[in-house]
C-alpha cells in the first residue's frame, strides 16, 4: 500500500471523484451542521470559564454579618459589628443594610407583598476584604465576644457549588466538542466509504493503466477535505451570526445572556473549520487506505 499523499493542485485527480452525487452533500452538510452545533459547544465551554470567574470573584470579595437578636439589643449589636469591622485588618467598607435593601433581597423569593414591618428580620451588615484578606476565624470569635447575636457568613457554602456547577458546565462542553468530532468523522467515513464503492470499478482501471493507490487514495483525501472545509466554513459562519444574536450578558449575571465570545475570543470559532478539515482528512484517510485494500 503507497503512502496517502494530498494533491491540492492535481487537477486530473479531481476526476477520479465524482463532483455530485449524495457523498457530496452528505459531507458539506454534515461539516456545516457539526461545526454550528460546535461553536455553540465552545462558546458554552467559553461562557462557563467567565461564570466561575465572576462568580468567585464577587463572593470571594464580599462576605456578610447576620445579627439576630431581640429588637431593643439590634440597634446596639449593629453598631458594635461596624465598630469591631473598622478595627479589623484586612476588612475594607462595611455597611448596615436598609430595610428597603433586605425587601429587595427577599423580592424574588416571597414576591413583592412581604410584609418586612411585621416580621422579626435580621439585622445583615455587608463588608467588602482589601488586600490579603481578614482572618475569619479571628473575626468570629471577636464577633462571638462583644455581638453574640452575630454570625459571620464569608460565602463559602455558596462559592463552592457555584464554582462546581460551572466547572462542570465548561466539561460538558468540551465533551460535547469531542463528541461532535467523532459524529462528524463516522458520517464522513461513511460518505467516503460509499463513494469509494460506487467507483469501485473506476479505481480498477485506474490501476490497470498504473495509477497508485497513494494517487487514488490522496484523491478521494482531497475531494473530502475540501467539501468538509466548505462545509465547516459556512457553519461557523452561521454559528458566529447565531450567537452574536443572542442578548449580551446583564448586570445579574445570567447565564444564558452572556452566552457568547468576548474581545479576543471571536477568533476562537475560526479553529473549528481548520479542525473539521483534519477530521475529515483523518477519516478519509483511514476509509480509503481500508477500502483499496479490499479492492485488491
Amino acid at each position: 500500500m503507497s503512502r496517502v499523499t494530498l494533491p491540492f493542485t492535481d487537477a486530473a485527480a479531481d476526476r477520479v471523484v465524482p463532483p455530485t452525487g449524495h457523498t457530496a452533500w452528505l459531507t458539506g452538510f454534515t461539516a456545516a451542521a457539526m461545526t454550528f452545533l460546535a461553536a455553540f459547544a465552545l462558546a458554552l465551554s467559553l461562557a462557563s470559564g467567565r461564570l466561575a470567574d465572576r462568580w468567585q470573584e464577587a463572593l470571594s470579595n464580599t462576605a456578610t454579618i447576620r445579627i439576630s437578636a431581640p429588637p431593643d439589643q439590634i440597634e446596639a449589636q449593629t453598631r458594635a459589628v461596624l465598630t469591631l469591622l473598622s478595627t479589623t485588618p484586612g476588612v475594607g467598607e462595611a455597611r448596615a443594610l436598609s430595610d428597603v435593601e433586605q425587601r429587595d433581597l427577599l423580592e424574588p423569593w416571597f414576591g413583592p407583598d412581604l410584609p418586612v414591618d411585621s416580621l422579626a428580620l435580621p439585622q445583615l451588615v455587608e463588608f467588602s476584604s482589601v488586600g490579603q484578606g481578614y482572618d475569619a476565624q479571628g473575626l468570629r470569635l471577636r464577633l462571638q465576644a462583644e455581638a453574640p447575636g452575630a454570625v459571620l457568613d464569608d460565602h463559602t457554602r455558596w462559592r463552592r457549588p457555584l464554582a462546581v456547577a460551572a466547572e462542570r458546565l465548561r466539561l460538558l462542553g468540551w465533551l460535547s466538542l469531542a463528541l461532535i468530532g467523532g459524529a462528524m468523522a463516522a458520517m464522513i467515513t461513511l460518505a467516503a466509504n460509499a463513494a469509494l464503492a460506487a467507483n469501485a470499478q473506476v479505481i480498477r482501471v485506474l490501476r490497470l493503466v498504473g495509477a497508485t493507490d497513494g494517487f487514488i487514495a490522496g484523491a478521494f483525501v482531497r475531494r473530502f477535505t475540501l467539501r468538509a472545509l466548505a462545509g465547516s466554513l459556512a457553519g461557523v459562519a452561521l454559528g458566529a451570526l447565531a450567537i452574536f444574536a443572542l442578548p449580551s450578558a446583564d448586570e445579574a449575571g445570567g447565564f444564558l445572556t452572556g452566552l457568547g465570545f468576548q474581545g479576543y475570543g471571536w477568533f476562537a470559532p475560526l479553529s473549528l473549520p481548520v479542525l473539521a478539515a483534519l477530521v475529515a482528512f483523518g477519516a478519509t484517510r483511514a476509509a480509503a487506505r481500508k477500502k483499496l485494500s479490499e479492492l485488491m
